[in-house]
């Protein structure tokens, strides 16, 4: 893992010139370190993160542009441009573009776990199918809900 450098990270470039496409969203990571990972991510309207839980680490939104909404430990809210979004360790979540138009978030989690890893395997899979990138994300900390009851 690399250590922290003091410096600037452009808009728009990310580390070592990594931009992922991950679940119709696109996420370009910032910041790595052992102790902290950050990336930002667009999010197009219709696209989601579905629910899911990290063991391991506390994760963090804050929204730039746009609204997204949450499914935060069974309860729905919403979040808007200026809103930190906090997402404490084991505590299931799902993030949603509902809204109509694109929203932007800066997103990070401490410590880093293997999420770098995950999103790099996530935006290496061909076709991004269900099945696979719930498979690939237990295997890296990332645990998916199952679908709740009737669910298509």
């Amino acid at each position: 893992m690399r250590s922290e450098t003091a410096g600037i990270t452009p808009a728009g470039a990310g580390v070592d010139g990594i931009t992922w496409h991950i679940l119709g969203q696109t996420y370009v990571p910032k910041s790595v370190t052992e102790d902290s990972f950050s990336w930002h991510a667009t999010f197009p309207d219709g696209t989601f993160v579905p629910p899911h839980a990290h063991p391991l680490q506390d994760e963090y939104l804050y929204i730039l542009e746009g609204t997204l909404e949450f499914w935060l430990d069974g309860e729905e809210t919403s979040g808007r441009p200026g809103d930190l979004v906090r997402l404490p360790r084991g505590r299931p979540h799902g993030i949603f573009n509902r809204s109509g138009a694109t929203a932007k978030c800066l997103f990070w989690v401490s410590p880093t776990g293997r999420l770098f890893e995950l999103f790099q395997g996530i935006h290496d899979l061909p076709g991004q199918k269900p099945d696979d990138v719930v498979a690939l994300s237990a295997r890296h900390d990332v645990n998916f809900l199952p679908p709740p009851p009737g669910a298509a």
